[in-house]
C-alpha cells in the first residue's frame, strides 16, 4: 500500500465504490481541528467534535491513520453550535466555527498542556488565564487567493478550500476586519473587470488603524484601462491599493510617483503611548485587540524595572521592544529581516525612544559568543519566534543568565521542545504558561511561557 491512497475501489464492472459507512465516538481533536475516532485504525474526521457519536466514511488511507468524511452526527456534543459563515466546511480559513468559543479555548489549552507533557516532560507551576478578545471581524492581516474561473465568467476571491487546491468563492468573511469583510464581493467585481484578470493570483490585506491597504500580486502590468478601474475602486471604497510584481521589495503604492507625502500605515498601543508604522507586507500580529492585551501581559510578566536590560529576539518592527523600553533601562532588539530592523529603528525614533538598540542577525543559526548584541549581559529575555521556534539561540539565551525569560509562540510543539531544552539542558524552571485566542475559529494555538533559573525564587526568599 502507498503512504496515501483513496479508499475508493472498482467493482467487477469497473465502477467506483465508496468505502462503507462506519459509526464511532470522537475522543479528541487533532492539531488541525479534526475529530479523532479510535476504533481500530485511527481516523481523522473534519467537522466532528469530542464526545460525539458520528457516522463517517473513510476517504484516504495513510500508514498511521485514515481520513474520513463526516456523514451524520448521531449524538452531538453540548458545545456544538451553528457555524456563522455559510462557507464553513468548504473554505479552509476556519476549522472550528462549529465549536463554542469557550470550548475552543479549552481545547487549545489542552493541546498546550499535552505538548508540554509529551515533548518536554514538564508542567507549568501556574496556568495563566487565557487572553480572549473579539470572536468575529478580528483579522487585520490576511492573504486571499484570486482565480479567474471561465465557467463562472468571473474572478473568485477567498481563502483556499479545505479539501482542494482551489480558491473558495466567498461573498463575505465574518472573521476579516469589517472594512475588508465588506470588500470581498467588490474585489471580485473589480478583478473580473480587469484586462489582467487572469494574472492577479493573490491579494494581501493589511488593516491599519488609519487606513486599509490591499496589495495586488500582478504577474502582468495593468493596462491603462485597468489603472483607471483601480483608481476608481480606491476612491469608491477609501482604501489604499498597492501593486507587487515580484518579491516584497517590489511592493509599490498605486500612482506613488504622483501622490507626494502620504501618512504610513500604523497601529497604536495606547497604554504605552506608541504608534508603530509598518508596510502592508510586514509581519504584524493578525488580531489587533489580542495584540494589545498580549503586549500588556508581556510587559507585566517580564516585569522589567528602570535598572533592567532586556534582549528582544525576533523583534520585528518593535511590537514588544518599544513598550518594554518604556519600563526598562535599555532594550536590544534582534531580527533577521533588515527591512523590519529599519522599521523598528524608525519607530523608536518616531516615538521619542532613545534607549533601544537594534541589530540584524540570522536567528536560525547559533550565534557566536562575540556577536555585538550578546555583550553586556541581560536581566530579561523575550523570544517571539516563527513556527519553527528558537532552538538555535537557546544556548545563547542561557549564557546571558537572565532572571526571567518570556517565550511567545505560535506553535505549541516548538514551544514545548524549546522549553524542554531550557529546563533539562540549561537549568530553567517553567513558572507559568497559557494560551491566547489570537485566531478564533481556527486550530492555531498562540501561547506564552515564563521561565526562570531553577531555584531563583528560593534564593530571593533567603
Amino acid at each position: 500500500m502507498t503512504a496515501h491512497e483513496s479508499t475508493e475501489q472498482r467493482s467487477a464492472g469497473g465502477t467506483r465504490q465508496q468505502a462503507p459507512e462506519e459509526s464511532g465516538t470522537v475522543t479528541a481533536l487533532t492539531h488541525e481541528g479534526e475529530g479523532v475516532v479510535k476504533d481500530g485504525k485511527t481516523v481523522f474526521v473534519a467537522g466532528a467534535l469530542p464526545g460525539e457519536r458520528i457516522l463517517f466514511r473513510r476517504t484516504k488511507r495513510h500508514r498511521q491513520h485514515d481520513e474520513g468524511q463526516l456523514i451524520q452526527v448521531l449524538e452531538p456534543a453540548p458545545e456544538r453550535v451553528e457555524p456563522r459563515c455559510p462557507h464553513f466546511g468548504v473554505c479552509g480559513g476556519c476549522a472550528l466555527q462549529h465549536l463554542e468559543p469557550a470550548a475552543q479555548i479549552a481545547a487549545k489549552q489542552t493541546e498546550l498542556r499535552e505538548s508540554f507533557e509529551r515533548l518536554a516532560r514538564v508542567s507549568p507551576q501556574q496556568w495563566l488565564e487565557p487572553l480572549r478578545g473579539p470572536e468575529w471581524n478580528y483579522r487585520r492581516r490576511a492573504r486571499l487567493g484570486a482565480k479567474y474561473v471561465a465557467k463562472k465568467g468571473r474572478v473568485v476571491v477567498g481563502f483556499r478550500e479545505r479539501l482542494a487546491p482551489y480558491v473558495a468563492a466567498l461573498d463575505q468573511c465574518p472573521v476579516l476586519a469589517p472594512p475588508v469583510d465588506a470588500l470581498v464581493s467588490p474585489l471580485s467585481d473589480l478583478l473580473t473587470g480587469l484586462d489582467i484578470r487572469e494574472r492577479v493570483p493573490q491579494i494581501e490585506v493589511a488593516v491599519a488603524d488609519n487606513a486599509v491597504g490591499l496589495v495586488l500580486r500582478v504577474l502582468n502590468p495593468p493596462t491603462q484601462q485597468d489603472l483607471e478601474k483601480l483608481r476608481a475602486f480606491e476612491r469608491a471604497h477609501g482604501v489604499r491599493l498597492y501593486l507587487q510584481d515580484g518579491g516584497p521589495e517590489t511592493v509599490r503604492r498605486l500612482d506613488a510617483e504622483s501622490r507626494g507625502e502620504e501618512e504610513p500605515l500604523w497601529y497604536a498601543l495606547p497604554k504605552f503611548d506608541l504608534r508603530l508604522e509598518f508596510q502592508p507586507t510586514d509581519f504584524v500580529q493578525i488580531n489587533a485587540a489580542i495584540n494589545r492585551s498580549l503586549v500588556e501581559r508581556a510587559v507585566e510578566l517580564l516585569a522589567p524595572t528602570p535598572a533592567s536590560r532586556v534582549l528582544d529576539l525576533f523583534c520585528g518592527i518593535g511590537n514588544f521592544t518599544l513598550p518594554l523600553a518604556r519600563r526598562a533601562r535599555q532594550v536590544v532588539g534582534v531580527e533577521g529581516e533588515a527591512a523590519l530592523v529599519r522599521r523598528a529603528r524608525h519607530n523608536a525614533q518616531r516615538n521619542g525612544i532613545g534607549n533601544t538598540d537594534f541589530h540584524v542577525a540570522d536567528l536560525a543559526k547559533s550565534p557566536g559568543a562575540d556577536v555585538p548584541w550578546l555583550q553586556g549581559g541581560y536581566t530579561h529575555v523575550l523570544l517571539d519566534p516563527p513556527r519553527a521556534g528558537a532552538r538555535e539561540v537557546l544556548a545563547a539565551v542561557a549564557r546571558v543568565q537572565p532572571q526571567r525569560v518570556l517565550y511567545i509562540s505560535c506553535h505549541p510543539g516548538s514551544l514545548a521542545r524549546d522549553v524542554g531544552i531550557l529546563v533539562h539542558e540549561h537549568g530553567f524552571e517553567l513558572r507559568s504558561a497559557g494560551v491566547l485566542d489570537m485566531f478564533p475559529h481556527t486550530a492555531h494555538v498562540e501561547s506564552l511561557a515564563v521561565l526562570e533559573p531553577a531555584g531563583a525564587r528560593g534564593r530571593e526568599a533567603v
